[in-house]
């Protein structure tokens, strides 16, 4: 017993003197149970001198080697590049695969019925046609003509491919 008791006074204790009170301010709260430490740190922050109001002030200086030639060569040297390629990574619809021509044909004139602004392109590796729909940069490009002729094709599913570029 002797000893809990002298267990609790040391906690009491070392609770008490942890919990010194600092410098507080109260809130204009109506009711006055909210309040907020206040330290005083600006004997932390650091100091500069000021700036002398009497000295003149610098000009600004402006370039003497404008570069806007040279960079105006080397844009169109990259525009006329990129012009040159026409593949790059993207994402199309495989709408079939599979053995049978007249379901693959019938597949894609339907198809070419629901989204005549997109390109399908019909394969044949023997003894399997492939029908592969749009040309997509995104997955969500894809999609988003996927939803449109899911109805068409339940089992249709986007593939990542070699996409042509479209010329603008």
């Amino acid at each position: 017993m002797n000893r809990a008791l002298s267990f609790l006074f040391i906690i009491a204790l070392v609770v008490s003197s942890a919990c010194k009170p600092s410098a507080t301010a109260r809130t204009s709260s109506p009711d006055r149970t909210s309040t907020r430490v206040v330290d005083d740190i600006s004997v932390y922050r650091p100091t500069y001198p000021a700036d002398d109001a009497n000295a003149p002030a610098t000009a600004r200086v402006e370039p003497t080697n404008h570069v806007n030639a040279k960079v105006a060569i080397l844009m169109d040297s990259v525009a006329s590049v990129n012009k040159n390629i026409r593949y790059a990574q993207g994402y199309r619809i495989m709408a079939y695969n599979g053995s049978e021509r007249q379901t693959v044909m019938n597949l894609r004139k339907a198809i070419i019925a629901r989204v005549p602004e997109q390109k399908d392109y019909l394969t044949y590796q023997q003894p399997n046609f492939r029908l592969k729909i749009g040309d997509y940069f995104s997955r969500i490009e894809a999609q988003q003509v996927l939803n449109q002729i899911s109805d068409l094709i339940p089992n249709a599913h986007i593939v990542q491919d070699q996409i042509n570029i479209p010329k603008n």
